[in-house]
This record gives structure tokens, sequence and C-alpha cells, in this order.
């Protein structure tokens, strides 16, 4: 019968199939045969910072497909919300599929061609990474360097403008590794008048200090998911002005990535005037999602009040950690960034034992410096919906805590 013939011909094939399957050498991880365990921690470090039930629920909601109309839809919500925490009217608005890194070098490969150059303001890690970025993809870089903590003037970014001529010219606005919040009023009016596009960076300090993209002549800034958004890492919040849109898309090169060209990811974004949306990469629906919920939390709350809740509880962070006989290490108090204070390594003290007591007995994240800062900082973080004086009123105990039982050195 026509079975047999069938049965006997595709004989061979599963046998040849039930050898392939019995060829596996590697048996499965022990690890795998366990469930996830996660333990419940405080974050109070830099980031990411602890994600509201809110934002948790949102993000497990049943996933849909990232090219569904209604996907289309989160999107543009998205793009209205990062317009509003932004205050900027931009079109080219979207968020990157990746963390604040991808938005960083999303901002330098679109803007920058091989050759062209660039200008870095480094007074952190921020600085020195998007240094690094530019090099990479083959731009003359120049950098103007300060310690950690350190700010420029106005005066001596245009003098460094002037000399060098950049076609992008870099600003941390929140240096998370050492806790400044660098002004920003008078920089994008000198980079217009030199014909330079003005980046900013504002991952640590977006809903957490004040920033203007628009009235401040910001072309293209960009923040991250993970800070006073409060939504898990993995999505970044970029916007280009019309200046930056026109010396990007008239570029004489392409940019060095495809994933982050702007070409590509404006029309993803529904930002081209295209009537439609044609693939380019699978967003991360969920984290969309998430973002989303955290832009309505803060739209709800309001700019105004963010900023504000920030500004007050980080006063009282300051009293308390005074009162405790620690040296806040930005000595100028409208320097300080308010989502990431600093405080100086108290004298004696190895601060890692004392951040090592404080995970330990508290289950509480607080970090030392990071890139030039290391050695120099403990850095205590409160952002969003972990800004609360109770939970300063915690952090303030464990500190106390550790520095009681932390063994000072005799150096």
């Amino acid at each position: 019968t026509m079975e047999n013939t069938l049965a006997a011909r595709s004989a061979p094939l599963l046998q040849r199939l039930d050898r392939s399957m019995s060829c596996v050498t590697i048996p499965p991880p022990a690890c795998m045969l366990r469930p996830l365990e996660v333990p419940l921690r405080y974050l109070f470090g830099p980031g990411p910072s602890n994600v509201p039930p809110r934002i948790l629920a949102a993000q497990g909601r049943p996933i849909i497909g990232h090219l569904h109309p209604e996907m289309y839809t989160i999107m543009n919500d998205i793009q209205r919300g990062i317009q509003y925490i932004f205050q900027t009217e931009n079109n080219m608005t979207i968020a990157m599929s990746g963390s604040g890194h991808a938005a960083m070098e999303c901002a330098v490969f679109n803007a920058v061609e091989p050759g062209e150059s660039v200008l870095v303001a480094v007074n952190g890690i921020w600085g020195e990474r998007v240094a690094e970025i530019a090099e990479r993809m083959g731009a003359n870089v120049h950098r103007m360097v300060k310690a950690p903590g350190g700010y420029f003037s106005n005066k001596e970014i245009e003098q460094a403008v002037k000399k060098h001529k950049p076609v992008l010219f870099f600003l941390t606005h929140g240096e998370s590794s050492a806790g400044l919040c660098h002004p920003v009023d008078g920089i994008g009016d000198i980079c217009r008048k030199h014909n330079c596009l003005f980046l900013v960076d504002t991952v640590a300090s977006l809903g957490a200090a004040p920033i203007f993209m628009d009235k401040q002549n910001i072309d293209i800034l960009y923040s991250g998911s993970q800070k006073a958004l409060n939504a898990p890492p993995g999505t970044a919040p970029i916007s280009f002005s019309e200046r930056a849109c026109h010396k990007m898309f008239n570029r004489k090169t392409k940019p060095v990535s495809y994933l982050f060209d702007m070409t590509h990811l404006s029309n993803y974004w529904g930002c081209d005037g295209q009537p439609a949306r044609l693939y380019h990469h699978t967003g991360p629906v969920s984290g969309f999602f998430a973002l989303r919920e955290s832009l309505a939390i803060i739209a709800e709350k309001g700019l105004e009040e963010s900023w504000r809740k920030h500004k007050e509880v980080a006063g009282y962070l300051y009293r308390g950690l005074g009162d405790l006989g620690l040296k806040l290490f930005i000595p100028e108090a409208d320097l300080r960034l308010p989502s990431v204070t600093t405080i100086a390594i108290p004298d004696g003290y190895n601060w890692r034992e004392l951040l090592a007591y404080i995970m330990k007995h508290h289950q509480m994240e607080m970090t030392g410096g990071l890139g030039p800062s290391i050695g120099m900082v403990i850095r205590i973080g409160l952002m969003g919906y972990n800004c609360e004086k109770s939970n300063v009123d915690m952090a303030l105990h464990a500190l106390a805590d550790a520095l009681k039982n932390c063994k000072k050195s005799k150096v």
C-alpha cells in the first residue's frame, strides 16, 4: 500500500534523525534546571533604579508584533512623552533599542563623518566614552579636560570651538561619575554662532534636573530608561533638531552602523513622512511598553513637580550626610546633580569595605566612583520612584552603621 511505501522510504530518514538526536554530548547545565532567583535589593546607586510595580506590570503585558498598528500607536505615544520630558517639538524624536550607550553611538555615528572635527568636554567618564566612540569612527577628536567635578565656563567653550572648528560639541548635563549637573544656558547659542551641533547627555539627569532642548538650542539630546524614568534598562530616548537632521541626512558617506542609521530608524518610528513603515529591526516590544508607562507617570506627575521633588529630597540627604560628618564631593550646591549625590571617601576608611558592608547587612546598593572618579567618591542615587525621604533615612542609617562597624585603617 501507499502507507507501507512511504514508511519504507522514510525509515532511513528517521534513523538518521534518531542518530543525530542521540549525538548530544553536552548535557543540560545544572544551573538551567534550577528556578531563577533574584534578590530583593534597594538600588540606591547611580542606576538602574528600582522599578515601580506599575511599570513592571506594563512590561509583563502580552507581547504583540513589532510592526502591528497597535505597536505603532504605542511608539507614537512614546515620541510624545519624550518630546514632553525633553521640552522639544522636534519631529525626529525616537527611542533607541538599547541602553544609553546606543543613543550615544547613534548621535555620533549619524552626525559626524570620518575626518570631521569633534570637540568633547571631558570631566568624567561620559566625555571619555564619547571621545573614544568618535575616534573609533574616524573623527578628528579634540578634548577639553577637567578633573571629575570640574566644569567649563561658556568662555572656555567658545574659545575651544573657535580654535578647533568642530561639527559637533559634546557636553554631559548629568555627570553621574562625579555627581555634577553642568550648566547648559548659552552654550547652544555659541554652537549656533559657530555652525556647530550641540550634543548633550542627560542620562542621569533627565526628570531630576531641568533641561529645555528647544529653549537651550540643544541639537541632539539623549537619555536612558533606567535612571529617574524608572523603567528597566534597554531603551534610550533621543531627539534631533532640524539643524542636526540637515547635517545627518546630507552626508557624503553612510553611517558606520546599519542598526543605528537614522535614515532607517526615522522610518521605523514614522518620522520621515513616508506612508509605510518598513522592517528595519525588531524593537524591544516589552521594553517599549515599560518606557511608555514610565513617561506616562512623569506626564501625570508633571515635570516641574519631578524636578522639585528631586531637589527637595537631595537637600534632605545633604543635611543628613553633614550630620554624619561626611563631606560632599561637589562643594557648590547649585552644581550638584540631584539624582546622584557624591560623597568624598571619609578619611581612614576603605570605600570597598563600606559598600560591601552596606550590601551584605542592608541589601542596599551604593557604589564607588566610575572611570576617573574611582577611589575619589561614594555615590548615592535616589531617582524617580526611589526619590523619597524615607529612603534617605534608610540610606543614612546604612551609612552610619557601616562607618561604625568597618575598621578604620591606621594609615
